[in-house]
């Protein structure tokens, strides 16, 4: 089981403003053993990156901050087109691909395929995991509203203040815990949307050159819910940096970009749609600590972090919220000890969190 990065997946054939999937002429998005692939072969070769959905312990929701949980495998991931017929129309108009979360499951975002830089955009229900600003179709330099491939490795969740992150936990929508309902009083999109956007490619031939490369280096359960689908919310704070960009906006080409929008279904939609049984649901916390099994912390080396956005920091804890409503969302959120951190780092192109069973 690994903390790991990669590029692959064909996600849709949606077009438009509004609507994720492949576009842009050459620009390719496929669908790869369970990865998103994203390639520009018009832009360059190298061009290429990868993105999957790691299945990962959920952390306590208790108010203390813990370190990197690890990968236990990615979530399937599927052609919303390949099961037309059996999908809400809503589903069906947007496009991209589907993938299964039991209620209340977390999760993190692996990137990796290479080290040809991109700059790549998260939302969950519209809503930006970087800034808490509402989706838009360009990047913006400030507040910075994207990560920075490949010196980001994962995205665990939202930015919520500098080093640290409120892990991803899905839940369903209409019940008022989502980070979208939250902040919007709506209940409309859920699931999460991913856009990624190439270096140009001189910029990228001069990083490449050898003497760029000097000044540079020298600088600085079921879910029972009748809602017809599944957001991301706030869960437990986890010590995580996002990267500024050490690019500038203007190394970004935004002429070209490649979309997709991930639907998250619970167990029985999963089901009822694909016909495949879920995954199982992964251990507790405390049954993954008390097994003696390390957690992981990231050593970033020079990169800066930004700071966190005041909007998501804002937002109420799933625990949090659940307290308030007098109910009780979160199954196993007993707090746990945590021994044997491991400190990792980025060597190649190689970016691991793993444990041998």
């Amino acid at each position: 089981m690994m903390r790991s990065s990669a590029w692959c997946a064909r996600c849709g054939t949606a077009t438009g403003n509004d609507q994720p999937g492949m576009e842009d002429g050459d620009a390719m998005i496929t669908l790869e053993n369970n990865r998103l692939a994203i390639r520009y072969p018009d832009v360059h070769p190298d061009a290429r990156c990868t993105i999957d959905f790691q299945r990962t312990l959920r952390i306590p929701d208790d108010g203390t901050d813990y370190p990197l949980p690890p990968g236990l495998g990615r979530f399937p991931l599927r052609h919303l087109d390949d099961y037309a017929a059996r999908l809400p129309q809503a589903w069906h108009r947007r496009g991209g691909v589907i993938t299964p979360m039991h209620q209340a499951e977390a999760m993190w975002i692996s990137f990796g395929g290479s080290d040809y830089p991109f700059a790549v955009k998260i939302a969950t229900g519209k809503i930006c995991a970087v800034t808490g600003d509402d989706w838009v179709n360009h990047l913006n330099g400030d507040p910075q509203d994207y990560l920075v491939l490949p010196e980001q490795p994962w995205l665990d969740g939202y930015c919520v203040e500098k080093g640290f992150i409120r892990q991803f936990v899905a839940m369903p929508l209409g019940e008022g815990y989502t980070a979208e309902e939250q902040l919007t009083g709506e209940a409309e999109h859920g699931g999460l949307q991913v856009v990624a956007y190439p270096m140009k490619r001189k910029r990228y031939e001069r990083l490449m050159s050898p003497r760029f490369a000097m000044d540079f280096e020298a600088g600085p359960d079921v879910c029972s819910s009748p809602a017809p689908d599944m957001g991301l919310a706030p869960g437990g704070r986890m010590r995580q940096e996002i990267y500024d960009d050490p690019y500038g906006l203007d190394a970004w080409d935004q002429r070209h970009a490649s979309r997709c929008f991930v639907s998250i279904a619970n167990s029985t939609q999963w089901m009822a749609v694909t016909g495949e049984r879920p995954p199982t649901l992964p251990p507790s916390a405390k049954e993954y600590s008390e097994a003696g099994l390390p957690w992981f912390e990231w050593y970033g080396g020079d990169a800066k972090a930004v700071a966190g956005a005041k909007k998501l920091a804002s937002l109420a804890s799933v625990a949090e919220l659940g307290k308030a409503k007098g109910q009780d969302p979160l199954p196993e959120n007993e707090s746990t000890r945590v021994t044997g951190v491991r400190t990792i780092r980025r060597s190649g192109d190689t970016r691991v969190r793993e444990f041998e069973p």
